[in-house]
């Protein structure tokens, strides 16, 4: 009775309190709430609007306001194959690059812990990719992977490849520049939780007769769980909207369109807004309905 009576007012005073922070609280929040409106809602408004366009029957080229929801039909059964390319391109470079991000993490998280020096310097080598354009990479890699570039000659010189063949324009190429731009956003979300691991808890696992394979499986992957979930989802979904990999000028060509290419084509040549309007909503849908599915499966629902 004591306690209720000391804990009673208590409470009852911090309500008003917190009542009276509110407006505060809610000043603060208003340039992000604008922002959000200003660069998210209104170009998607904008969006919707514009894939439900018809065309202007008095002037060609131009389209007038309506309800055509058959824009987003067409656009699936015309570019139904870029669709379902987009996501296997995604999905084999978000794979490869987990392949490769994880191990190079764990080097850079626990190995090199002992040495902060190093560890740092590795980290920096991870991020300075970032500081040369992402055009500039890619087109490096066309002029490696070119019919007179080092891969191609050392590949016809041992007999792996005919001589005069390309890399570039493959499927190959492809997943491999996505892989390549975008594995450190794979790398720095499983460090983070990495650097963070407690070594002892790995210590203890090996005093009680654990592996190496027993330990990874039963105490380092699952405390970086939450590291490769946002890893994986910062690398898919840029990746099955880049358009940059696929095209033609650079590591793609025409048998590897991604829906990022066709989004671009019909936005700045062939001036189809509704179609281009429809194909960015679709995608959007497709990554957010995936994106919610593998983080519930995966039981990280944080992280929406």
């Amino acid at each position: 009775m004591a306690f209720t009576a000391f804990s009673g007012p208590a409470t009852a005073a911090a309500e008003p309190a917190a009542r009276r922070r509110s407006p505060i609280a809610l000043f603060l929040l208003l340039p992000g709430i604008f922002y959000l409106v200003l660069f998210f809602v209104t170009p998607l408004i904008s969006l919707v609007i514009t894939s439900l366009q018809a065309p202007d029957p008095l002037i060609f080229g131009q389209y007038v306001n309506a309800f055509n929801w058959q824009n987003y039909v067409t656009v699936l059964e015309t570019y139904w194959p870029q669709a379902i390319r987009s996501g296997g391109y995604a999905a084999l470079a978000t794979l490869f690059a987990l392949l490769i991000g994880f191990p190079l993490a764990y080097f850079i998280g626990i190995t090199l812990r002992p040495y902060p020096l190093i560890q740092s310097l590795a980290l920096v080598l991870v991020i300075a990719p970032f500081f040369i354009s992402f055009l500039l990479r890619t087109l490096a890699w066309k002029q490696i992977f070119s019919t007179e570039g080092p891969v191609v000659g050392l590949l016809s010189a041992i007999g792996a490849m005919p001589a005069g063949s390309s890399i570039t324009g493959t499927d190959f190429a492809v997943v491999f520049g996505l892989t390549y731009n975008f594995i450190p956003f794979m790398v720095l979300p499983i460090y983070a939780t990495l650097v963070s691991l407690d070594l002892r808890l790995l210590e203890a696992s090996n005093d009680l007769y654990g592996s190496p394979a027993t330990t990874f499986r039963t105490v380092t992957l699952p405390l970086s769980a939450a590291g490769v979930m946002s890893g994986t989802l910062l690398t898919f979904i840029p990746a099955a909207g880049d358009y940059i990999n696929a095209s033609r000028e650079f590591l793609g060509s025409t048998e590897t369109t991604m829906i990022g290419n066709v989004i671009e084509a019909n936005f700045l040549v062939l001036q189809n807004f509704p179609a281009a309007a429809a194909l960015s909503l679709i995608l959007m849908a497709f990554i957010l309905v995936l994106v919610a599915a593998y983080v519930k499966r995966s039981g990280t629902e944080d992280l929406l």
